[in-house]
C-alpha cells in the first residue's frame, strides 16, 4: 500500500531489524526517508538499497547514548532533510538481568535509548508538525511494555514508559493534528538477540521476522489523516514467546 507522495519519514535505529524493514517498506512505498543509527557504513548500506527503489534516502549517524545530544541532532536533520511527515521511534537495546543484579548505569542506558531517546527524537521534529498542523509517530514499543518477565525488568520499565509516553502525547497532539501510534510486537527475530547485554535461549525460528513488523507501521502510517490506530499489538501466530 503506497501513501501520498512527497512524504518524508525520519526512522531510528534504521540501520538493522525492525528500522532497516521498515526503511525498505517506505521507500517501496515513495517515501523519502532520513536514516537515523550509530553506525554511518551500515546506515549507508541500507541508504543505497532505499535510493535503488527511487526515493531520496538521507544518512545521519547520532549515538543516542549521548542522550542530550539527541533533540539539537534531530533539529538539524530537520533542517537539513526536510520537515518530517512520519518519526517511527525505533532505536532501542535488549537487556536481559534481575533487577538486583542490575546496575545504576545500565538501568540508565537502557532507560536513555529506549524511552528517553524516543522523547528527544520527538521533541525534535514536533515543531514544525505544530506548524503544519499534521504529523505520524509511530513508537515502537513490544509486548514487555504491557506484560511483564522475569529478568527483563529494565527492559519492561523502559517500553511501559514508552506506552504511557505515547499515551500522554496522543491527548496533547491531537488537537494540533499529529496522530501518534504505539505498536507492540512480541519477539521479533533481529540482531538484538545476538547482543552482549541479552541471554535468552528462544526459538527464534517461531518470532515474528521484521518485515511483517515493517507492513503493519506502513499501514499505520497509510490511514487516511482523519483516522489513527492508537495502539497495535502485533505477536507471532506461534503465541508470545
Amino acid at each position: 500500500m503506497s501513501i501520498e507522495p512527497k512524504q518524508r519519514a525520519l526512522i531510528t535505529g534504521a540501520s538493522s531489524g525492525i528500522g532497516k524493514a521498515t526503511t525498505i517498506a517506505f521507500a517501496g512505498a515513495g517515501i523519502d526517508v532520513a536514516l537515523v543509527g550509530r553506525s554511518f557504513e551500515k546506515l549507508k548500506v541500507v541508504a543505497t538499497a532505499a535510493e535503488n527503489m527511487g526515493v531520496i534516502a538521507k544518512v545521519y549517524p547520532v549515538d543516542f547514548s549521548y542522550i542530550d545530544q539527541v533533540e539539537p541532532k534531530m533539529l538539524e536533520v530537520a533542517s537539513d532533510f526536510g520537515d518530517i511527515d512520519i518519526l517511527i521511534n525505533n532505536a532501542g537495546i535488549a537487556y536481559t538481568a534481575n533487577l538486583q543484579d542490575t546496575p545504576l548505569k545500565d538501568w540508565q542506558d537502557v532507560i536513555n535509548i529506549n524511552l528517553t531517546s524516543a522523547f528527544q527524537c520527538t521533541m525534535g521534529v514536533l515543531p514544525s508538525m505544530r506548524q503544519r498542523r499534521i504529523g505520524t509517530i509511530i513508537n515502537v514499543a513490544s509486548i514487555a511494555g504491557q506484560k511483564t518477565f522475569p529478568g527483563w525488568g529494565a527492559y519492561c520499565v523502559s517500553k511501559a514508559g514508552l506506552i504511557a509516553f505515547s499515551q500522554v502525547l496522543a491527548q496533547e497532539e491531537k488537537i494540533n493534528g499529529i496522530r501518534i501510534t504505539t505498536i507492540c510486537p512480541g519477539s521479533v527475530n533481529t540482531e538484538l538477540w545476538d547482543t552482549k547485554t541479552v541471554n535468552a535461549g528462544f526459538d527464534r525460528s517461531c518470532m515474528l521476522n521484521p518485515e511483517i513488523v515493517a507492513q503493519s507501521i506502513l499501514y499505520i502510517a497509510s490511514l487516511p489523516q482523519q483516522a489513527v490506530v492508537d495502539e497495535l499489538t502485533l505477536i507471532s501466530s506461534a503465541g508470545i514467546l
